[in-house]
Formats: structure tokens, sequence, C-alpha cells
């Protein structure tokens, strides 16, 4: 069996708010190509976790690799540099901006058919192609959630973070997102960390799941086999 190269490895990070000691020697690994989820109640460490890899909230020690190299407490637009895209909760969609301007910020040029440029996010997102000139916050919550995504897209990124993808969704766009995030990211070979409330989703993106406990404790990983075939196991984790 061919071994993947770990494109994310964390290795004992120490995260802090302030004196707050959020996440205490969280270790975790993302293989290249893979989708991996982080499941665990609300704040368990979840999103924080994602912030110390962006360096929005650097840990103060511990050790972050991407793709062998070390970023730990690297400023956001150097981890940006290295491939990885961000598509925070908030979504942060740039107010006064139109949805064209809103994505041919992030854009980043890459050669080859496969790259992701402004015509083909809006080829791919029909709904983005109509409201290009509108300004991207006075989107609905669906439409500024594959805004964002498309925004990620087009950076032609190797890693895409996204933390609570399907937070404040209805169920049928819910689904749409899901299918986005499949077809889009997981089945393009696009190396994905999700953090999802929503266990269904994640079960349907990610192959593999790490439980993650009060202050960024992890205390199993299972594939979504394992998931699927023991639903107590998520059920007893998340209290749902």
């Amino acid at each position: 069996m061919e071994k993947k190269n770990k494109i994310l490895n964390i290795e004992n990070i120490q995260t802090y708010y302030g004196e707050s000691h959020v996440i205490q020697g969280l270790s975790m690994y993302v293989e290249e190509q893979e989708a991996v989820s982080i499941l665990g109640r609300n704040g368990a460490g979840k999103t924080t976790t994602l912030r110390s890899i962006m360096g929005l909230t650097p840990p103060r020690s511990g050790d972050i690799h991407i793709d062998g190299t070390k970023t730990t407490r690297w400023q956001p637009h150097k981890v940006s540099k290295l491939g990885v895209a961000y598509v925070p909760a908030e979504r942060h969609i740039f107010p006064g901006l139109s949805v064209e301007e809103n994505l041919k910020l992030a854009a980043r040029p890459l050669n080859g058919n496969d790259a992701w440029t402004f015509e083909k996010v809006c080829d791919h997102f029909p709904v983005l192609a109509d409201r290009t000139n509108q300004d991207g916050s006075t989107l609905s919550g669906g439409e500024q959630q594959m805004l964002a995504i498309g925004r990620a897209l087009i950076s032609n990124p190797r890693i895409i973070i996204m933390d609570e993808p399907s937070q404040g969704l209805s169920p049928l766009l819910v689904q749409m997102i899901t299918d986005v995030v499949l077809k889009f990211c997981v089945e393009s070979g696009i190396t994905l960390l999700i953090v999802e409330q929503n266990y269904r989703m994640a079960l349907k993106v990610a192959s593999r799941h790490y439980l993650m406990d009060t202050k960024g404790e992890i205390v199993n990983v299972h594939s979504t086999e394992e998931l699927v075939d023991n639903p107590q196991i998520i059920q007893s984790h998340l209290s749902v």
C-alpha cells in the first residue's frame, strides 16, 4: 500500500486566548488528498484548532508542519501562500465588493486545464454567475457559502480548511453545499479538513474523523465506515 505524505501535521500544540488555555496538547495529521473532519461539542476547541493552523490564533508552543515546512506562528498570508485556503464559519464576504470582486481578490493563477479561474467558478456556480455585479454581502446565506467556497477554489489551493460550512442553512441548502464540497473539493483531490457540527454532513464528505473533547483533546479517531456501523459512538460523543 502506497504511503501518503502527511501534508498537514500538528504536534502537541498549546493555544491560548489571553490567559485561557484553549488547546492543550493537540496532535493530529491529514494526508495528501485526504478528507478529514473534527467532530466535537461546542466549545471543544475545533475552531481554535483551525485558527491555530492558519496563524490567526498562533499556538504558544508545539509544531505545525504544512507539506514538511514548519509554519508554527506564521502570519496567515504566509500560510495561505503555501496553498492553504480557509473558509471560516462567518464566511467573511467583503461588504461593498461585488461577487466578481470578492472572487478576483482571492484569485491565484495556476497553469493547466484543472486550474480554477473566475470563468470556471461562474460555470460551476450558476447562482454566482447570475449575481456577479451584486454586493456579496447582500447574498443569501447559502449563496454566501457558495461564494466563500468559490473564493477558496479560485486560489487554487492544495488544502481547504472549512469551519461549519452548513451552519445556519436549511436542510436543502446543506445538501447542496455537501454536493459542492464533494464534487469540487474531495473528488478533485484537494486535501480537506472540515469542522462540522452536522455530523451527517461530515460523514458524507470525510473518510476519517477526529473526535475532540474539551481543550482540544483527541479522544479517538474513526473511519466513516466505523461510525456508520456504530452510530452510538458519535451520538454518545456529541450527546445528540
